[in-house]
């Protein structure tokens, strides 16, 4: 069976929550069509995302290991543990989907948090001398970032404001994922918008991106 991460990234419940929303339903068509995936959910206001310091981190994308791992306190042995449970999550997935509402015209520090926990050397990234390299060529994967905002930025700003998606797009390639879609949920606290038609204007490109995913090949990025 092949793995669905799915990464939701609101403190709000799901049903005041556009992003949750709509990721719960794009999860849920995905499933319906590609029924070979099972979903492993991954709440980030609800599970325990260790935050980084220098005593668990020989260098910046490395947890210690070995002696220093056994000199830590128990509080930095659990976050080493933890931290490394995350990143073998990660890889273990075929298709990712984070749900994030934009925030300060980004996202939440919770979510770049979690980036930072799972971009582990010799695991996700390979750093030499020569180079930092992305591994996650190994196998085909997918990646969708859903992105709700009160706002339509795009039509003002021409996208420069969309920092969120842009910054997932690129680190994503960087990793090595060469598939990816965006979902905006867009217009939420616009009068002329609103949240419901937000969100069903979202609900149509769900099924957009699903045909993709389970069609054809995404175009590369």
């Amino acid at each position: 069976m092949k793995k669905l991460l799915y990464i939701p990234v609101n403190s709000k419940p799901e049903e005041m929550s556009t992003s949750k929303m709509v990721g719960r339903e794009f999860v849920n068509r995905f499933i319906a069509k590609n029924q070979d995936y099972v979903v492993e959910e991954l709440d980030l206001y609800n599970e325990d995302i260790p935050e980084i310091n220098h005593r668990i981190f020989k260098c910046r994308a490395e947890t210690v290991s070995g002696a220093e791992y056994d000199a830590l306190s128990e509080n930095d042995k659990r976050a080493v543990d933890r931290i490394n449970q995350l990143c073998d999550q990660f890889l273990s997935a075929d298709t990712y989907v984070i749900a994030a509402p934009m925030w300060s015209v980004s996202f939440p520090s919770r979510l770049k948090r979690y980036i930072d926990c799972i971009i582990l050397n010799n695991k996700v990234i390979k750093i030499s001398k020569d180079e930092v390299k992305g591994l996650l060529d190994d196998k085909e994967r997918d990646m969708v970032y859903i992105q709700s905002s009160g706002g339509v930025y795009p039509k003002f700003l021409g996208g420069k404001f969309n920092h969120g998606v842009d910054y997932f797009h690129d680190i994503f390639k960087f990793l090595g994922v060469n598939k990816f879609e965006k979902i905006l949920v867009q217009g939420v606290d616009m009068q002329d918008v609103g949240r419901e038609e937000a969100i069903s204007r979202a609900y149509k490109y769900v099924d957009a991106v699903v045909e993709k995913f389970s069609k054809e090949p995404l175009l590369k990025i």
